[in-house]
């Protein structure tokens, strides 16, 4: 077993033959987020000193409202992964279509796709809460040497080969999976090093904390309504705790160590959910379910759901394994 305290690079290199694909190309894509991680990193920690809190002025294909660090942070993973010729397509939540990547040398040779939600919770960024970057990464199914085409990202979580989440908060975190476990690498600042700090990261079977905007409570579906009513009884070893930062991010991975469930089910304000399944809902379904807990759309497995477009919504539930059962107890 690897030991805490060793380095990402260091450790990618260590755990290479235990992913299916060994040709290195993934961990060069891994480090070329890391990169990508620690310059957003170090724009996070000058908000308040230079022009990058606020709106942007613009808003995105989902119809928010740009923030300026949103801007900033998806130009500068396209920009990183686009140097490194790694990958053959991206796909944003903060660009309309999917973009198709050429290599120098030789036309569309690379293998691997990256959906990425740049700045998750950036709306957050103004009053200093933590936020973070979700990415997501699959092999193209398309033959290598053409132009990627959306079918390429139009896959089910079950194909991702990995996945994972930065968090920009009292310390900045690297957290991912390539299907064999979750690591989690904090960065010491004064070196710019991610170091292992937490192996095998497992939520706990049950937790005593629920993540919800309860403020949309009235137009949640009966049965989220009977859920959040148990959560709040005072009988056995409840009532629980409500916890809910709007950042999914944040929010996921306090549960993933202290045991809880996030909710952002379906509403009569948003009928297909709100949180994106390509960029969001599959990489957190992904760690989710490699380290022992579950995600679903309160029905199915997140992960067995179909694409059919780039910037698709679902109800999403996620987190203890035993919490989402009982959510879905609820829903049936």
């Amino acid at each position: 077993m690897t030991k805490k305290n060793t380095t990402l690079g260091e450790f990618i290199i260590e755990n290479q033959d235990s992913f299916q694909y060994t040709s290195g190309e993934l961990s060069k894509l891994i480090n070329a987020i890391r990169l990508a991680a620690k310059v957003v990193n170090h724009e996070v920690n000058k908000a308040g000193l230079i022009d990058i809190l606020g709106a942007a002025g613009d808003t995105n294909i989902q119809g928010e409202d740009q923030q300026k660090l949103d801007v900033l942070a998806n130009d500068k993973f396209i920009q990183t992964l686009k140097n490194r010729e790694i990958v053959c397509g991206i796909a944003s939540e903060e660009e309309d279509d999917f973009i198709s990547i050429n290599s120098n040398d030789e036309q569309h040779q690379n293998k691997y796709v990256v959906l990425i939600d740049p700045l998750d919770g950036s709306s957050n960024i103004d009053v200093n809460v933590s936020v973070g970057t979700i990415f997501s990464i699959y092999r193209r199914i398309t033959p290598v040497g053409t132009p990627v085409t959306l079918e390429d990202f139009l896959q089910p979580g079950d194909n991702q080969v990995a996945a994972g989440y930065i968090i920009y908060g009292t310390s900045t975190m690297l957290v991912y999976t390539t299907g064999d476990g979750v690591n989690g690498f904090t960065l010491n600042p004064a070196i710019g090093t991610f170091y292992l700090s937490h192996p095998n990261m497992k939520f706990p079977e049950t937790g005593k904390i629920y993540s919800v905007n309860e403020g949309n409570y009235t137009h949640f579906p009966q049965g989220v309504k009977d859920y959040i009513k148990y959560c709040q009884k005072e009988e056995d070893d409840r009532p629980y705790t409500s916890r809910y930062i709007g950042s999914l991010v944040s929010d996921f991975h306090r549960n993933m160590i202290k045991g809880g469930i996030y909710m952002y089910p379906k509403s009569s304000m948003a009928e297909e959910g709100k949180l994106r399944l390509l960029y969001e809902c599959n990489p957190m379904a992904y760690l989710a379910e490699q380290a022992n807990g579950k995600a679903s759309d309160g029905k199915r497995r997140i992960m067995e759901l179909q694409p059919t477009e780039l910037h698709q919504r679902v109800p999403f539930f996620c987190g203890s394994k035993k919490m989402v059962e009982k959510a879905e107890e609820f829903m049936r």
